[in-house]
């Protein structure tokens, strides 16, 4: 491990408030009535009705939504038998993916307890707090007689991830890798490399689903598990084979169909691979480094079907992408346990989405034009949204079918849509948008270098979201950033006014002058104006210099509006552009427009909105529900000026006829259009009926932007924007008083969307191509 990454990992863990999670109060608090009714004397009254019933402790606390994530330290990650309190930092980090991922509340408990029979009656004697129990980083073969009597004498769900964990994923993308490899699971041959927990959980679940055991060879670090060995253990016992003619892993692997590796680094070689069958699949899970490297995998044979459990290489198998959902799925039933046939529901869930189209976002995310199901797409990304729903909604489904459900769920489609809600939770969204950004960097102007926008530039180049270039003064810049102690470091520094930019300036200025000589530029004026930052930097962009341009430190953003008019232009399919916030919040992800561009926009502008916003809100992995807004509902006020409500009716009117396909109606208030109840019980007749709007499309500017900003200031959720949608390069605007948050945000945005632009530049130019042969 480097000493930058060590100071890294330290400082993170440390900053601010220590630890990476906190207990934050679901209810009212601020009254002398809200405390009598949260404590005493108001809580004896629950108390009371949960003696009477125990189940009713799921309706009056958080029990149904509260997992134990409980270890002893004895095998924490590849870093052994640390002891219980060095592992806490990945019992918090745990607790943070299952709450940020599924929405999943999490208490951390290390227990100083090796003993398994101490440790069993421990959890026994808290798990009344909890809806369900993750056993994490627990050694083998403590670990499964912990398991198996927990499970057996809990009603709850109790799941050791090291094991069942990595064999839902690894199982998933075997079914998915036997199948691209033309074979039938009942048919291949599959050698195991490993017989620790890990490895007995994976075999177990690759036989219930249809590995025949003649067809397997179980290794571990003194050769193949044959049964004629003496001492094996229970475990071991069970995968011993009757084979007496192989004795090393390099015999087993002639002629297997299948290698799964559960063990440690290079014990593969490239000619144990050569050795296999045709289309062979070589799954090297060995943490961090895996059994043999991508690059030697890939060199020994061309038709190699390849997984590890690393993300910089295809098919990372990572258990996040299975954990958070099925204790999900399995929480909202109350499920007594997670059973076989819920796993093996989550195995084909996983399986499935991976056969799935991709949304736009998730292929940008790991720099792909375009994943499809194949050799390099076995596994769904952990950045996939559609995880929360897909996996969690056949998890509980299962427990329901195998009858350990105790909250049987009816209406899946009211299901289908709060877990869609739960997908803005905390700042996923903003995450995913960086994660985005960072996997193809852009260089991004950075027009008006004030303190908040250097601060954000440093931020974007120390994450490595963005290539930030800075226009301004270099010795006043260089001044800010040494008082500040901002390291500009590997940040390109350009000023317009200097003769070394001559020659761009004389450029540009034609360019301009040439493209807005009917709108009064003048070639003299074109010259001056090069040597102001927002012109200079728009040039940038609109010439290629520059991928992208956050503005707005200083200027008026309505001037740079118009400004971007006349450089960078609408697109030929538009008459406008707008711009847009996507708020996170705790009741999901919104998107809100137009919240800075058009101040009183007519019907036919606000057709224009909702078409970008349409685009955008599904380039973001949404379907947009969207509902016009007003302060009077499907015209209540017909004597109505211009620009109130007869505007947006007149509006909804033009996109209905035009645009049929689109899931939007109004005009309404928002009340009504974010309570489906209110709303499908009051007008029964609209065309959004039964879905829960997610984009939010106002009348004016003044009401958009005052929303949004209120919402922000009230902590309602974390937001990204302005999100400019429409102009023909990314150029993108921000406050005067933008915080570095904010702008930093916004860079991610502007670096999405240089990246979608170069892909559409991209696909522009093949038809072109393709058009001159």
């Amino acid at each position: 491990m480097s000493k930058d990454l060590k100071e890294k990992a330290l400082e993170y863990h440390a900053m601010g408030k220590p630890g990476k999670i906190e207990i934050v109060p679901t209810k009212p608090h601020s009254t002398q009535t809200d405390l009598g009714l949260a404590y005493t004397p108001g809580v004896a009254v629950p108390c009371l009705e949960i003696e009477k019933d125990n189940n009713l402790a799921y309706e009056y606390t958080g029990k149904g939504n509260l997992v134990a994530v409980i270890s002893n330290g004895t095998a924490v990650l590849g870093l052994g038998d640390i002891g219980a309190l060095a592992g806490k930092p990945v019992m918090e980090g745990k607790a943070l993916l299952f709450k940020i991922y599924a929405g999943i509340d999490v208490f951390d408990i290390e227990i100083n307890e090796k003993d398994p029979k101490k440790f069993i009656e421990i959890v026994k004697g808290i798990a009344p707090t909890f809806g369900g129990i993750n056993l994490e980083d627990i050694k083998a073969p403590e670990c499964f007689e912990i398991e198996d009597a927990l499970k057996a004498e809990l009603d709850i769900p109790v799941m050791h991830d090291d094991q069942h964990g990595t064999a839902i994923i690894s199982s998933a993308g075997l079914l998915n890798a036997i199948e691209v490899a033309g074979k039938s699971i009942r048919n291949v041959k599959m050698v195991v490399n490993g017989a620790g927990a890990a490895a007995c959980a994976c075999t177990r679940l690759y036989l219930s689903l249809g590995l025949k055991k003649e067809n397997l060879v179980m290794c571990d670090s003194k050769g193949v598990i044959r049964k004629d060995r003496k001492g094996l253990t229970e475990a071991k016992a069970f995968f011993a084979t009757d084979r007496t003619d192989i004795e090393t892993l390099e015999d087993a692997m002639k002629g297997a169909d299948v290698f799964v590796g559960l063990s440690k680094a290079n014990v593969l070689t490239r000619e144990m691979v050569r050795s296999m069958a045709d289309q062979p699949i070589v799954f090297a899970l060995a943490n961090p480094n895996p059994e043999i490297s991508y690059e030697e995998a890939m060199a020994s044979r061309g038709d190699l079907i390849f997984a590890t459990g690393r993300s910089d290489y295809p098919n990372q198998v990572n258990n996040v992408i299975g954990f958070p959902y099925i204790f999900r799925g399995a929480l909202d039933v109350r499920a007594t346990c997670i059973n076989e046939h819920m796993k093996h529901a989550a195995v084909r869930a996983i399986a499935a989405l991976a056969h799935k189209p991709v949304p736009d976002v998730v292929n940008i995310a790991y720099n792909s034009q375009r994943f499809t199901f194949g050799k390099e797409y076995l596994i769904p990304k952990p950045l996939d949204p559609r995880l929360l729903t897909d996996v969690s909604i056949a998890v509980a489904k299962a427990a329901i079918e195998s009858g350990v459900a105790r909250k049987p769920i009816t209406d899946w489609d009211a299901y289908y849509d709060r877990l869609r809600d739960m997908m803005g939770y905390d700042n996923k969204l903003i995450r995913q948008f960086s994660d985005t950004a960072r996997s193809n960097p852009k260089r991004v102007v950075f027009a008006e270098s004030n303190l908040n926008m250097l601060k954000a530039a440093v931020q974007a180049k120390t994450e490595g979201v963005a290539h930030p270039i800075l226009l301004g003064n270099p010795e006043r810049i260089q001044i800010i950033a040494q008082r500040e102690q901002l390291d500009l470091t590997g940040i390109k520094i350009v000023n317009p006014r200097s003769p070394e930019e001559f020659e761009r300036r004389r450029k540009y200025a034609e360019i301009y002058a040439e493209e807005n000589g009917r709108n009064g530029v003048t070639l003299d004026e074109a010259r001056d104006d090069m040597f102001e930052p927002n012109h200079f930097g728009m040039m940038m962009v609109k010439v290629g210099d520059a991928d992208a341009l956050i503005s707005g430190g200083y200027s008026k953003y309505s001037e740079t509006i118009e400004l971007a008019k006349e450089i960078i232009g609408i697109r030929e399919e538009y008459k406008h552009f707008g711009a847009m916030h996507i708020l996170s919040t705790r009741k999901g992800t919104f998107f809100l427009a137009d919240t800075l561009v058009n101040r009183d926009p007519d019907a036919e502008t606000l057709v224009d909105i909702v078409k970008l916003t349409h685009d955008a809100v599904r380039f973001f992995a949404h379907e947009p529900v969207m509902a016009m807004l007003s302060y009077a509902n499907f015209g209540s006020d017909k004597g109505a000026p211009r620009g109130t409500s007869n505007t947006a009716r007149e509006a909804v009117r033009l996109i209905h006829e035009q645009y049929p396909d689109y899931v939007i109606d109004g005009e309404m208030q928002v009340n009504v259009a974010l309570d489906k109840d209110l709303r499908d019980t009051k007008y029964p007749f609209n065309k959004i009926k039964g879905q829960t709007v997610n984009t939010l499309i106002f009348p004016c500017l003044s009401s958009a932007n005052t929303t949004c900003k209120m919402l922000l200031e009230m902590g309602v959720g974390e937001s990204i924007g302005p999100v400019q949608m429409g102009l023909n390069k990314p150029v993108h605007f921000t406050d005067t008083d933008a915080s570095v948050h904010d702008i930093f945000n916004l860079t991610v945005a502007a670096v999405i969307d240089a990246i979608v632009q170069e892909k559409k530049d991209e696909e522009k130019n093949r038809k072109k191509y393709d058009k001159m042969w």
